[in-house]
């Protein structure tokens, strides 16, 4: 049974009436670690302008190709641009794409998931019909195919991974749902002649969220990785914007004469990754520990 499924078929509550989660979280090694590289990782977001040392625009073309140094730390790339100071810079883009990428889906799930799960009916039918069209094509797929009519851009990535996401959340707000708004506390809500957005917004959204943002948290780094993939196919952020992967196409093309750009760009989405992965993950856990293990089922 995958992750989606179990969300789909177990309620979910978060446990916050506690405000030492994270210290559970720190109590397990893979949340140590995943905590530890997640806060450097919006450490390094926060203060780019003050860790990075040179411009990441900034060429030094006598310079270029160069390895690690005391001038600079990672090398440079084909235009003698520090590669650490790209790689900073680059951390901001992977997150400024990951954050409104993920909350657009999260936001147009939860608005379908509720409309769909409430209403019923036909209603409920037509969102499935459109929640499985867009889950029949392949995310890279439709995503090559929008940004192809749209042109590559911050903007139009930010949109269209928020949309092809979107379906995950719907489901499991609909699966949740469907299930909430049978509860006893509902029924009451109604006999005692509360509105139909009243006891949306209320009653049913606070009891069915908790699955959707346990989703968005482990989201978070393959909408990173995703993002870096279309940088590098150059459907993505354009240069010179210091992309992970717009860095790691350039590193790869000119790999013969340094392989300084692609190890660097590479060991960045490799530890990134790792860390939300292993925050995520840890984070579902302590939240729900009925989860616990379900990876993979």
């Amino acid at each position: 049974m995958s992750m989606e499924n179990t969300l789909k078929t177990q309620p979910l509550k978060f446990n916050l009436e506690r405000f030492d989660f994270i210290l559970d979280i720190l109590r397990r090694p893979q949340g140590a670690i995943g905590f530890t590289i997640v806060l450097l990782f919006i450490i390094t977001v926060i203060f780019a302008p003050l860790i990075a040392p040179y411009d990441f625009a900034r060429q030094d073309i006598p310079n270029r190709f160069q390895g690690p140094s005391a001038h600079y730390w990672l090398g440079t790339d084909q235009l003698g641009r520090d590669l650490f100071s790209r790689l900073v810079y680059g951390a901001r883009i992977a997150l400024s794409v990951a954050i409104p990428s993920v909350t657009i889906a999260i936001s147009l799930g939860i608005l379908f998931g509720l409309v769909a799960g409430y209403i019923g009916g036909t209603v409920d039918n037509l969102i499935v019909i459109l929640m499985d069209s867009l889950q029949a094509f392949p995310s890279l797929i439709l995503s090559l195919a929008i940004l192809a009519l749209l042109g590559p851009s911050l903007v139009n990535v930010v949109i269209i991974i928020g949309i092809t996401w979107m379906p995950n959340y719907a489901r499991v707000i609909r699966a949740q749902v469907l299930s909430a708004r049978e509860a006893v506390y509902v029924e009451a809500e109604r006999s005692l002649g509360a509105t139909n957005p009243r006891i949306i917004f209320s009653h049913i959204l606070p009891n069915v969220i908790a699955p959707a943002l346990i989703l968005a948290a482990m989201d978070l780094p393959w909408v990173i990785t995703f993002e870096a993939g279309l940088s590098f196919m150059g459907l993505g952020v354009r240069p010179p914007t210091p992309s992970w992967g717009v860095i790691l196409y350039d590193g790869f093309y000119n790999i013969r004469l340094s392989p300084w750009p692609v190890t660097w760009s590479g060991l960045a989405l490799i530890f990134t990754t790792m860390g939300f992965t292993l925050f995520g993950e840890t984070l579902r856990d302590v939240l729900d520990p009925r989860l616990s293990g379900t990876r993979g089922m």
